[in-house]
C-alpha cells in the first residue's frame, strides 16, 4: 500500500453509447444501445438512460428491448470509438508516463512521477484538469477514482457515475469500502456473492469481518485470500505501463454440479457472450478458442482449437465452444465452466457484430423499429431451365443501425432503420441540432457508406 493517493483510475462513462450520442444529436438524452441488434446479439454498452430500465452490458439484445423498446439499438462502429480512445490515451500520457491502458476506455494512470508530494488537493486538482481536457477534446465525461492502490481506485471511480470524481483519503480505504455490496469487489460474482449470502454476508464490511480461515473455507484457498485482503483495500499491484493482455477469457463456477448438456451449452454460449463483449471492449480478435472444465472430482480439462483468421465475433466463438463442449466426456457432472480466447491482435471485424443476426436474416432494426425481413423465396430444382439460364440476383447492399452513411445531395448522416429494401437516414453531426429523416431505396447509387465524422474541439462541447 502506498502513502499518497496517487493511483488514478480513469472510466470513460458507457463509452460505446456516449461516443454515439455525442455524434447523432438527436439521441441525446435517449436510451441508447450499441451491440449485436440481431436476435442473438448481446449489449456491449448502454446509455444512463437505458440504464435506468434495467438494461446492461453482456445482457441478450433481446432482453433489453422487452425492458426499453423505445431505445435506440444501434451496431457498433469501431473505428469511431478508437479514435476516441486514442485522444484519451494521449491526455494521460500528459499527466504522467505512467499508464496502463486496461481496455479502450479504461485506464490506471500512476500520478508518482508527477510531484514528490501529492496529497489530496493536489490530486483532486490534476484529475479535475483531466475531466476538463478530456471533455473539451472528445465531448465525453470520465469519471476518476484515486487511491492509495488500484483497487481501491476503481472502486472509487464507480462510486460517483457519470461524470464523477471520488479521491480516497490514505487510512480510508476500508471505511470507504465498508458499506459497498460486495459484488463492487473485483472477483466476487453471482457464485461468490451466493455463497456469502448464505452466511449471512452482503457488504464489504461484513466481508472484512470474517477471518482469512472462513473465507479459504467459502471460497478456496487462492480466492479466499485475495478477498480477505481486497475486502481491507489491500492491494500492492504497480501500474504497467504498456500492458499487454495475452488471453480474453469468462468462466463461472456453479453450486451444484451440471448435468444436463443442454444446460451446459446454453452455459457456454454464454460465457461466449461475455468474451466477445470484453474483446471488442478491448479492441483486439484472437485466433484460438479455448473451452476449460472442471469435472465433478475436481479433474480439469482444457481443449482448444485455433482459427484461420482472428475474430472478436460471438457466433463464432460460441460454435467453437460447442463443438469442443461436444468431444468432453461430462458425465458424472461439471462444476465450472469457462471459455477463452487467444493469440489476440489488435485486427478487428469491419462489420462488428453483424454476424450475432440470426442465419438467413437481414439485420433491419434501427431506433426502436421492428425488424422487417421477407420470407425466402422457394428454392429452384437444379433442373429447370430458369435456374440453368437465369443470372445470379444481384447482391443487395447491408445497411446497419448506427452506421455513417453519405448521400450525394443531402450530405452527411447515418443509418436510423433499414428493410423491406428500403434505408432511412437521418441527417445531423455532432455539431448539428437533430436533423431530418429521409427514406431511400436500399441501392439507391447515391447512397454510401462513409467514415465516421471527426469531432472538432472548437467552442464549448455539447
Amino acid at each position: 500500500m502506498r502513502e499518497r493517493p496517487e493511483i488514478l483510475h480513469v472510466d470513460l462513462d458507457a463509452f460505446f453509447a456516449a461516443v454515439e450520442q455525442r455524434d447523432k444529436p438527436s439521441l441525446r438524452g435517449r436510451p441508447v444501445v450499441v451491440g449485436g441488434v440481431g436476435g442473438r446479439g448481446v449489449v456491449a454498452t448502454a446509455s444512463y438512460e437505458a440504464r435506468a430500465f434495467g438494461v446492461g452490458s453482456a445482457m441478450p439484445t433481446a432482453e433489453a428491448r422487452r425492458r426499453c423498446p423505445h431505445a435506440a439499438f444501434l451496431a457498433g462502429r469501431f473505428t469511431a470509438y478508437r479514435a476516441a480512445s486514442r485522444t484519451v490515451m494521449g491526455l494521460l500520457h500528459e499527466v504522467s508516463p505512467l499508464v496502463e491502458a486496461v481496455s479502450l476506455d479504461e485506464a490506471y494512470v500512476d500520478l508518482a512521477p508527477v510531484a514528490a508530494d501529492l496529497d489530496v488537493q493536489t490530486v483532486r486538482a490534476v484529475a479535475e484538469r483531466l475531466r476538463a481536457d478530456v471533455r473539451a477534446a472528445t465531448g465525453l465525461t470520465v469519471s476518476v477514482g484515486a487511491a492509495t492502490s488500484k483497487l481501491v481506485a476503481k472502486v472509487a471511480s464507480d462510486l460517483d457515475k457519470p461524470d464523477g470524481l471520488r479521491v480516497v483519503a490514505p487510512g480510508t480505504e476500508a471505511a470507504t469500502l465498508a458499506p459497498l455490496p460486495v459484488r463492487r469487489l473485483p472477483g466476487i460474482g453471482p457464485a461468490s456473492e451466493e455463497r456469502l449470502a448464505r452466511r449471512g454476508v452482503r457488504t464489504v464490511g461484513q466481508l472484512a469481518a470474517l477471518g482469512v480461515d472462513d473465507l479459504v473455507e467459502l471460497l478456496g484457498q487462492a480466492h479466499g485470500t485475495a478477498v480477505h485482503a481486497a475486502s481491507r483495500g489491500l492491494d500492492d499491484r504497480p501500474v504497467v505501463p504498456e500492458r499487454e493482455a495475452k488471453s480474453v477469457s469468462a468462466e463461472e463456477t456453479y453450486p451444484t454440479d451440471l448435468t444436463d448438456r443442454r444446460v451446459m451449452a446454453e452455459h457456454v454460449r454464454r460465457l461466449a457472450d461475455r468474451v466477445a463483449a470484453r474483446l471488442v471492449g478491448h479492441g483486439v480478435s484472437g485466433r484460438t478458442v479455448t473451452l476449460k472444465l472442471r469435472r465433478y472430482d475436481f479433474s480439469t480439462l482444457t481443449r482448444s482449437v485455433t482459427l484461420p483468421q482472428p475474430t472478436d465475433a460471438v457466433r463464432e466463438i460460441a460454435a467453437v465452444a460447442a463443438q469442443l463442449l461436444e468431444g468432453v466426456d461430462t458425465s458424472g457432472g461439471v462444476r465450472l465452466l469457462g471459455v477463452g480466447v487467444s493469440g489476440l491482435t489488435d485486427f478487428a471485424q469491419q462489420d462488428l457484430f453483424v454476424d450475432l443476426a440470426p442465419d438467413g436474416v437481414d439485420v433491419a432494426e434501427g431506433l426502436g423499429l421492428a425488424s422487417t425481413t421477407s420470407a425466402p423465396a422457394a428454392p429452384v430444382a437444379a433442373s429447370s431451365p430458369v435456374a440453368a439460364s437465369s443470372p445470379a440476383p444481384a447482391v443487395r447492399p447491408v445497411w446497419r443501425p448506427g452506421q455513417d452513411v453519405v448521400h450525394a445531395v443531402h450530405g452527411p448522416g447515418w443509418v436510423w432503420g433499414a428493410g423491406l429494401r428500403r434505408v432511412t437516414v437521418r441527417f445531423e453531426g455532432p455539431r448539428t441540432g437533430p436533423g431530418p429523416v429521409r427514406t431511400f431505396p436500399d441501392d439507391d447509387p447515391d447512397l454510401a457508406p462513409a467514415e465516421p465524422p471527426v469531432w472538432e474541439p472548437v467552442g464549448d462541447p455539447p
